[in-house]
């Protein structure tokens, strides 16, 4: 019988990932449902060979959508491809990501645009005009068909405070070449660019240091 992607994740789900959570209490038990978990991934994988540019969210309340992001860029700058990473709102400061990837030279280009957060600038015509070139930036390497990521950081919140129009961004998107990937980082993702998205990731917000402990946002963990 040919099973179809989802009957195939299905049986993946019964099988199990093994160890502990595995009923077999015999070590034959337990290798053959192994060996049935590898058939039947093998399968999941040899099916699923489509490539294509990625649409990718990390929104949320919680820390770590930025970092995400960046860990994309990293992955993919070990892969030798280019890069860019424009951020929006954000730009007081350099941070410590943008200082250890600068070895990567012309495959990486960084530009933050902003000139930090709403309440630090206090100007809501230049907030808007930052955010404005730096979507202006970011068009240019979404069209470039040798960056194979980019990383729109913080778009989201400029999406919210109405510096950038929804309809704008998600017409850039569909300017990409066919194998170019963005994120697109900040809270409050809009539900027009969750259904656009293939990948959306949410961080939930459980406990943060700065508001139950008073601590400060400290080099080499907040940037």
């Amino acid at each position: 019988m040919n099973e179809t992607p989802s009957d195939l994740d299905q049986l993946a789900g019964e099988i199990g990932p093994g160890g502990a959570l595995a009923p077999e209490a015999d070590a034959e038990g337990y290798r053959r449902r192994m060996e049935r978990r590898r058939e039947v991934q093998s399968q999941r994988v040899g099916e699923r060979n489509l490539e294509k540019g990625l649409v990718l969210v990390f929104t949320g309340e919680g820390k770590g959508k930025t970092t995400a992001a960046l860990g994309l860029v990293l992955r993919a700058l070990g892969h030798g491809q280019r890069v860019a990473v424009i951020q929006f709102i954000k730009g007081g400061w350099l941070p410590g990501e943008a200082k250890a990837l600068a070895v990567f030279g012309e495959a990486l280009h960084w530009q933050a645009l902003g000139e930090g957060f709403t309440w630090e600038t206090q100007d809501r015509e230049r907030d808007r005009q930052l955010v404005q070139e730096a979507w202006a930036e970011s068009l240019r390497h979404l069209a470039d068909p040798e960056r194979k990521l980019v990383v729109l950081d913080e778009v989201n919140v400029a999406l919210k405070l109405g510096y950038l129009g929804l309809e704008q961004l998600l017409a850039g998107l569909d300017q990409r070449p066919p194998l170019t990937h963005v994120a697109l980082t900040g809270r409050g993702a809009p539900p027009a660019l969750v259904e656009r998205a293939d990948l959306v990731t949410e961080m939930k917000l459980l406990r943060h240091p700065f508001r139950e402990q008073g601590v400060k946002a400290q080099a080499g963990i907040e940037y």
